[in-house]
This record gives C-alpha cells, structure tokens and sequence, in this order.
C-alpha cells in the first residue's frame, strides 16, 4: 500500500490541523444550541457542555498537541465521532441535526490527511455507520438529505486522500521509496525540537556507498539506482521504531534516531551496515548536544563520516561530542582573534631559474598562552575533528589574502599565493562562498589564487567535493595537488580532476641528486606535467645541489629552506627590503 502524508507530517502540522478542526467544531456546536429558539431548554446539560470542551480541547491540542504520541490523535478522532452522534441525536431541530452530522467532514479530512489508509478507511466506516445509526433513532431526517451527506463525508475524504498521497510524494525519494531530503529536513527539526524540550537523546548518522560512482562508471547508471533500491530494501525492515531514513542525495543515506544515544545509534548503525553483504558502506553518527541547532546535528555527523572515509572507508564513526582541552584552548584563540595566537606564514615559492619570488605558501601557526608553540600537525587534526576547522580555515584564507597583498605590493610582483584546504572544510557545502567572500573583501585576485588539496584527500574524493573545486575554478582559482608522488597515486585521474599544478613531495626531491632512478623519474614527471598543462612545483629543496638538478631536469618552481623559511609577511617584506638594497649596493 502505498504510503501517504501521516509519515511525513511532523507532529506540530498535525497538532495544529487537528486541534482547529477540533476547536471549530466544538464552536460550530456552540453556535447551534445558542442559535437554535429554546435551544439551552431542549437539550441535555450534559450535551450542551460538549461544544465549549471540544473548543478548549481543540485550543489545547493546538498548544501542546505537539508533544502527545501520534496515536492520541486517532483516538481523538474516533471519540470526537461518538460525541458528533450523540449531539446530533440530541439536536432539537433536524437542521441542527444536519448542521452537527456535517461536522463529519472535519474529522475525515484529518483521518486521511495524517493517518494511513487502511485506518482511514476504518474510520470513514465507523463514521458512516454512527450517521446512519443517528438517521435512523431521530427517524425525522429524509433519506435524500442523509445521502447527501454521505456524498459530502466520502467526496471531502478522497480529495483530501489524493492531496494527502500527493503532498507525500513530495517528500519521498520516488527512486526507493524513502523519505528524500525534504521530508528528512522537516523531521529533524520536529525531532529536534522535542529532543530538547523532553530532555530525551537524540542521534543521526549519514551513510555513504563506498566507491559507488565506479558502480555507475562501469556498469550503468541502472546498476546503480538497483543498487540503491536494494540497499533501502535491506534496511527498511530493520528500522527501529520511530526512526527515519531518508535518501539524502545521490548515494547517501540519513537516519534519525529519536530516543538513541550515540552508542547506541552506533551499535544501530553498524547493524545496518552488517545488513549490506559486498557493499561497503561508510557512516558518521553523532548525538544531539544540548544548545544545538538541527544543522550543527547533520554538521558533526558530516563530519565524522568523512573522517570515517579519509580513514579507510567501510567503517563507522562516532563523534562524541564535547572539546577536548585542546580543542578549547584553539577555540578561545579563534574567538580572541589577532590576541589569541594565531598567525600566517608565507613561505617563498620561487622560478628556478633565476630564483626570483613567484609566490607564497600560506602556513597557519599558533603559539598559545599556556602551550607555546603548537605544531599544526597536533591543533589542525583537533580542528577538524571539534568542528572548528571552518573558523580556522575562515582565519587563515582571510589573513593570507590580506598579506599576499601586502607583499604584492610591497615587491611589485604579480605573486600568487597557495593555500591548504582540509578535506572536511572543501567538504563544507558553503566553503566555496566563503573563500571567494575572503578574496572580495582583502581585494586579491581570484585568478593569482591556489587551492592546495592532498593526494590523500583526492582518493577520498566525493562528488560534494570535486563540485567545490570545479565552482571555485569556474571563479577563476586554480587547483593544485599537494604531496604529490607519495601516498596514493593520483595518475589515473589527472586528466579529470580540476587540477592546475602539481607539488612535489619533498621526500622525493630530497634523493634526485643521489638516486639516478629517481632524478630519471622526476624528468619523465616534468614531461608528464608539461603533456597536461600542469605547473610543478618542487618542495622541500634545501641545498644548492637540488636547486641546481631541478634546473636542469626542468622543473618550473620550487619552494623549502634553501629558499626561505616560512615567516610573518612583515618579516618577508623587511628582508626582501634588505636584498633589494644589498643588490642596488
């Protein structure tokens, strides 16, 4: 049977239908007996009293229905059916009597808007049934009138079933038949909303299929919304009740878990992934803490899904929740602002041929009050972990933009400038916004911008991620491959990714001048470079030999210690001052 609005509606919408419906009822009730000549004095006290309590209740389910079980309303309605018979039983005119049974409509408009199908056809029995029963005592209402009446229950209920079906279908994945984004999105602020008041757990998780796009590659996009289907078919089933499983887009999954825990949604979790047989699967959980929004919720299990895939894939992730002590200290240095610690270095990227300034790294360092100096490798791993590399990332893109200005200017060089981007941050559906926000606002050029990205973070590549750094391109940044020749190899999709420069791993420069082998292997890599239009860029070159072989073998640009260690802009601009002068001496 096909599903309809009742899974979808969230608590409030139908608190607030139903309690007017009610509510208009009951007041409709009390215009007849107070309308009606002699009305107070033909009818039963006990009757009389219904019309003002189904107004007050019907005003009560307004403000607190919310918070009741679903099933409350079903039982609100196959009672407010008994009391609509007995009213118009006791009615002292037939068209008081007409005027009450016509009230039914009402009660089967919410029956078929909310619940199920087979418990609205149920109802609509029960309330045919009590009409007839109502028709037949008072034996004064004409058969014509108490058919019309049954045309008017039946033909408001099927409209109101086939909007019903209709706004359902617009909140379902019509692929596999789950809830799709819109519908999860409504149910995660409802859920959310009672979490909190209730003082009740609640826990989400993202999944994600591992590797599906080679699923679609290789063997059509029809393998692949098969494959969906039958991932949605195993786990529907194993639900726990209450929960809610959406579709979120493309091959991701969303699961909200009223009642869990994060333990316990991961023991959940790893349950449904058990459900999958050859299908890898990758999934983030987190728990609702308290002061959250329902974004910062899927926020922190985005994010442990990801550290999940960077990790190895098929595996799932719980994000606990809380700061470590590291983590609060980098949080107080991002809220303290320029006080706080935090710094940008420029290291110089340099022509090799001629050794002259063609750019700058941009490198984050913090040195804390009570710590010293933190390494990056410590405090960025905690950033992403603790959901603050976005103020860290927003830190860095703004103060490295505003500097390379500042040093632009300074050496009337055309620079361009590099900077490192996390791969939950390029995750993040509004980085891109945010870095072409940095460049507007400190006045740097899209066009002499780089984003850096790792060959680890591109072998845990993600279609929200690559769609990040195609918009910025389109914006006109470019994009470079960072670590290159090391970790994973990247060759096989060189000539797909948005990539525009290649850096070299400065493990593999520091032997080009003692291994034959590789300094062969670092020319067939310029030639690789060259054939793709790509940039090279060496790292890590410390001594005048490696300056030297990397000349010869062609390599365009190079950065390290031999060139200049990282430093604070104004440091960089004094001592490019003093060799300008030393030169001009």
């Amino acid at each position: 049977m096909s599903r309809t609005a009742p899974d979808l509606a969230t608590p409030r919408v139908v608190a607030r239908i139903t309690g007017l419906l009610t509510a208009m009822g009951g007041l409709a009730a009390v215009a007849l007996v107070l309308g009606t000549p002699g009305g107070l004095d033909h009818v039963h006290p006990g009757v009389a009293v219904l019309g003002p309590l189904t107004t007050l209740l019907g005003l009560a389910v307004i403000r607190w229905g919310h918070l009741v079980p679903r099933g409350f309303f079903q039982v609100l309605l196959a009672v407010g059916v008994m009391g609509i018979g007995v009213f118009a039983h006791h009615s002292p005119t037939v068209s008081g009597a007409v005027a009450v049974l016509a009230l039914a409509v009402f009660a089967a408009m919410a029956a078929f808007l909310f619940f199920s199908l087979a418990w609205g056809l149920g109802f609509l029995a029960e309330l045919l049934v009590i009409g007839a029963v109502v028709v037949v005592l008072r034996g004064d209402i004409a058969a014509g009138t108490a058919g019309v009446l049954a045309v008017l229950v039946l033909g408001s209920a099927g409209a109101i079933g086939v909007l019903g079906r209709r706004a359902a279908s617009a909140e379902e994945d019509a692929l596999t038949g789950l809830v799709n984004r819109r519908g999860f999105d409504e149910a995660l602020d409802a859920a959310v909303r009672t979490a909190l008041y209730r003082g009740e757990p609640l826990s989400a998780a993202l999944f994600d299929l591992d590797h599906f796009k080679a699923v679609n590659d290789t063997s059509g996009h029809a393998a692949g919304d098969q494959l969906l289907r039958s991932v949605a078919d195993a786990w529907r089933p194993r639900l726990p009740r209450g929960a809610v499983l959406a579709r979120h887009g493309g091959d991701e999954f969303s699961l909200l878990l009223p009642g869990f825990d994060g333990d316990r949604a991961l023991r959940c979790a790893e349950e449904l992934r058990a459900a999958l047989p050859g299908i890898g699967t990758s999934v983030g959980v987190t728990q609702l803490e308290v002061g959250d929004a329902p974004s910062d919720l899927m926020r922190r299990a985005d994010a442990a899904l990801y550290r999940g895939k960077t990790l190895g894939r098929g595996r799932s992730e719980l994000d606990a929740g809380g700061q470590s002590p590291l983590a609060r200290d980098l949080a107080a240095a991002l809220a303290a602002g320029p006080g706080g610690g935090l710094a940008v270095h420029l290291q110089p990227i340099v022509t090799t041929h001629d050794g002259g300034l063609a750019g700058v790294e941009a490198l984050v360092r913090w040195t804390s009050p009570g710590r010293g100096a933190v390494p990056p490798a410590e405090f960025v791993p905690v950033a992403e972990q603790e959901g603050l590399v976005g103020a860290l990332g927003a830190f860095v893109w703004a103060t490295a933009c505003r500097d390379a200005r500042t040093l632009s200017e300074a050496t009337g060089r055309a620079l361009f400038l590099t900077v490192n981007v996390s791969g939950l941050e390029l995750y993040d559906p509004g980085f891109p916004d945010r870095v072409l926000a940095a460049l507007e606002a400190a006045g740097w050029p899209a066009a002499r911008t780089v984003v850096e990205v790792t060959e680890s973070l591109v072998e845990a590549e993600t279609a929200r991620s690559v769609a990040a750094l195609h918009v910025l391109r389109e914006h006109g940044l470019r994009v470079a491959i960072d670590d290159f020749g090391t970790g994973y190899s990247a060759l096989s999709r060189l000539d797909t990714l948005p990539t525009d420069y290649l850096k070299l791993d400065n493990s593999f420069v520091a032997t080009i001048t003692t291994s034959s082998r590789r300094a062969r292997l670092l020319r067939s890599v310029v030639a690789l470079a060259d054939a793709l239009e790509l940039v090279l860029v060496a790292e890590g070159v410390e001594t005048p030999e490696q300056a030297r072989a990397l000349r010869e073998l062609g390599c365009p640009l190079a950065q390290g210690y031999l060139y200049g260690r990282p430093a604070p802009v104004a440091e960089l601009v004094a001592e490019l001052a003093r060799t300008t002068a030393a030169v001009r001496a």
